[in-house]
């Protein structure tokens, strides 16, 4: 099985959201992760209020019984909603969340691209 073979497979397992399902979501409770190294979030810009956890470090952040916990990070049924920058690593993150039991962890289809693209409020560029 190669990545896109693996990829499919995790994707079948839940239903990815649209960008405006994500912001509605969002403004509803859910935690909006963004998963980008800074450079990409530097070259650019970023969801205002999107809490930043670069991959590596995702599953310790958003466990709840990591040591590492982020303070959002209140129980296992958080929705959380993860994002890269065009929503390829973000699902693989989200069936990673929920292997490690966050159950509801979903990703946006298509990435920061198009939240960016939906016109959806986002941050200018770092030069």
């Amino acid at each position: 099985m190669g990545i896109d073979s693996h990829l499919a497979a995790v994707r079948s397992t839940f239903d990815r959201l649209t960008p405006a399902e994500a912001h509605a979501e969002w403004r509803a409770g859910a935690v909006l992760v963004d998963t980008r190294p800074e450079f990409q979030r530097a070259a650019s810009g970023t969801i205002p209020g999107a809490l930043l956890i670069e991959r590596n470090h995702l599953e310790w952040r958003c466990d709840p019984s990591s040591g590492a916990a982020v303070p959002e990070a209140v129980d296992r049924d958080v929705r959380w909603i993860v994002f890269c920058d065009e929503g390829y690593a973000s699902s693989l993150a989200a069936a990673s969340l929920r292997a490690v039991g966050l159950r509801r962890a979903i990703d946006l289809a298509g990435g920061y691209q198009a939240w960016r693209r939906a016109g959806l409020p986002t941050t200018t560029p770092t030069p």
